[in-house]
């Protein structure tokens, strides 16, 4: 997108990102612990996991049960649970997506945010008179500026903690190239982000896969963070989306394995880690 932009004046891939499901068994049931599969096939039972969907041509399995995800959400901004203010609100990309889980995230870029802005009262107010929120556009930087951005994330208040918040930027270059580098911009449980701008240090896990269960002694239930480019330059198309993190918690196929007493095949995942993916702030010169 950033590429065509310079070369159409126009990016055709500036999108909102949002989460949603396919499923064909007129159910909403999304969760993980509640999960009624994607089509009448893979409706609860002891075999739905093993049971193959779709064979190439030499007969062999490329789509098993499974494979099949729980489901995804859409998050939106809007300023009023009205049909024309959830409109407004995708039409300006103030949206975002979540792999399953109500996390609440909120992100504002902009050119003079300061690290104790993200902890003010007025936090939403600043962010919209100072600067834009997910979905919105910086353009011509103020000599010597590079963009700022202030993020709050808090967990699902039915579930999983928060490992960590991450700022994903992509960007075009000198070269016609485009690249992305992932930045670790806040981390719980006071681990430490290194030079590089990542966090060696795994979260942990406290997934009782037998009994499909977990337990918030990891993680933290509210993370903010202040991140200001470090590479920034003003002639440079980019955009920054940002990325929130869970714990990792029982998959679908882990509840499975308890309510019907069965043992899951050794290459079935029964782990999950959900997160939320923001739509990007961009940058055009």
């Amino acid at each position: 997108g950033l590429a065509l932009d310079a070369k159409l004046g126009a990016n055709p891939y500036k999108f909102g990102m949002i989460g949603s499901t396919d499923s064909h068994v007129s159910l909403a049931a999304t969760a993980e612990d509640n999960f009624w599969g994607k089509v009448p096939q893979d409706e609860p039972s002891p075999h739905r996991a093993a049971a193959v969907h779709l064979k190439n041509k030499d007969g062999k399995a490329v789509w098993s049960g499974w494979m099949t995800q729980a489901a995804g959400l859409a998050a939106v901004w809007a300023r009023e649970n009205t049909r024309t203010a959830l409109f407004d609100a995708l039409k300006r990309k103030e949206v975002y997506a979540t792999t399953g889980g109500r996390m609440s995230v909120r992100v504002f870029g902009g050119w003079d945010f300061a690290p104790d802005d993200v902890e003010r009262a007025d936090f939403a107010a600043q962010g919209y008179l100072r600067g834009v929120p997910m979905g919105g556009d910086l353009s011509k930087a103020p000599a010597g500026k590079s963009p700022t951005f202030l993020v709050r994330a808090m967990r699902d208040v039915d579930g999983a903690n928060l490992d960590r918040i991450q700022i994903i930027k992509g960007w075009l270059g000198k070269d016609g190239n485009t690249s992305e580098r992932i930045y670790d911009v806040a981390v719980s449980d006071g681990r430490k982000i290194g030079a590089d701008g990542r966090c060696k240090t795994p979260v942990g896990n406290t997934v009782d896969v037998p009994n499909a269960t977990y337990k918030n002694t990891i993680g933290a239930p509210l993370l903010t963070a202040y991140w200001k480019d470090p590479e920034f330059e003003a002639k440079q198309r980019a955009f920054y989306y940002m990325r929130v993190i869970q714990i990792p918690t029982p998959r679908w196929t882990a509840y499975d394995q308890k309510r019907f007493g069965i043992k899951m095949a050794d290459y079935v995942p029964m782990t999950v880690t959900d997160r939320v993916y923001t739509s990007p702030v961009w940058y055009t010169p």
